[in-house]
């Protein structure tokens, strides 16, 4: 069963970048393509989580700036003072910067590449000051995109500051913080390691890989209800008990994305509450942030 969904996940992706080769950013675009007009909107134009489609290109490009509607989410609170504010300092040239891509031998535009690129977005600050700012397709100024693994930055973060403030031990282990991790790849990695993305670890995230372990770690969070034969683990804690040991931990350098799960995990086990409170707590007030949410 977990080969057949890792395979259906597999084909997705394959589609999805097959259909992203066939249309340009134009055609592709949200508003073009009224995704989820209408009440209801056409069978055509709807998008939905459960049957994957949400994930797909070009609905994408809607999904990505509507995500919220898609899955749970939990909301961060801005910060209730001293909201940062930037100044704003416009450079009208920049569009016109031309550059030749890599493996090419033609020169095109920033403008140019940023449609090449399929941009939802896109805002340049230089010493404190935004002198670029660009929206595009279903993404507005004060709209909420997908951060997709941007997101490990907030988790580190939050690590490196109970590290700071004696709450975490960057030299203990997961184990020593979660005793269930004990027959896990976890179970002898410590934090430093977790956070550094240095453990050695039986999981690969090659998304081109059909039997790659990332398939069956996205079976196992995924929020909706498995299907019958189903047998695997059925939510991310579960998934990350399973993990076995390959290599040593703190030899080499591995994007791994379950690293940043369990440090999630663990922040949330020595401090006795939710990541996302945490943020509301030190992250959002201590930096001036304006809100955002977080998958739960």
């Amino acid at each position: 069963m977990k080969t057949i969904l890792a395979l259906s996940l597999y084909m997705l992706l394959s589609n999805t970048l097959q259909a992203q080769e066939q249309l340009t950013a134009e055609q592709s675009d949200p508003n073009i393509l009224r995704w989820m007009t209408g009440f209801p909107p056409p069978d055509d134009k709807v998008i939905s989580a459960i049957d994957g489609s949400f994930f797909r290109f070009p609905a994408l490009r809607y999904s990505v700036c509507h995500m919220r509607q898609f899955m749970p989410t939990s909301e961060v609170n801005a910060a209730e003072t001293n909201q940062y504010n930037f100044k704003i300092r416009i450079d009208g040239n920049i569009d016109a910067i031309t550059f030749t891509p890599l493996n090419s031998s033609e020169p095109m535009t920033w403008k140019e590449s940023l449609y090449k690129n399929f941009t939802d977005g896109i805002l340049i600050l230089h010493k404190g000051k935004i002198i670029y700012e660009k929206y595009f397709g279903e993404l507005k100024q004060d709209g909420v995109h997908a951060a997709m693994s941007v997101s490990k930055t907030l988790t580190g973060t939050l690590g490196a500051l109970l590290i700071r403030e004696g709450i975490l031990d960057e030299n203990k282990t997961g184990s020593d913080y979660i005793p269930e991790l004990k027959n896990s790849a976890f179970a002898d990695a410590t934090i430093r390691q977790i956070l550094d993305m240095t453990t050695g670890l039986k999981y690969s995230e090659d998304y081109s890989d059909p039997n790659a372990e990332i398939w069956a770690f996205s079976a196992a969070g995924n929020p909706f209800p498995k299907p019958t034969a189903y047998s695997g683990p059925t939510n991310y804690y579960d998934y990350l008990l399973t993990v076995q040991k390959q290599g040593e931990h703190g030899s080499v350098f591995g994007y791994k994305t379950i690293n940043t799960d369990l440090m999630g995990w663990i922040i949330s086990r020595v401090s006795g509450i939710t990541e996302r409170m945490i943020m509301d707590s030190i992250l959002a007030d201590t930096t001036g942030l304006r809100g955002f949410s977080v998958a739960l």
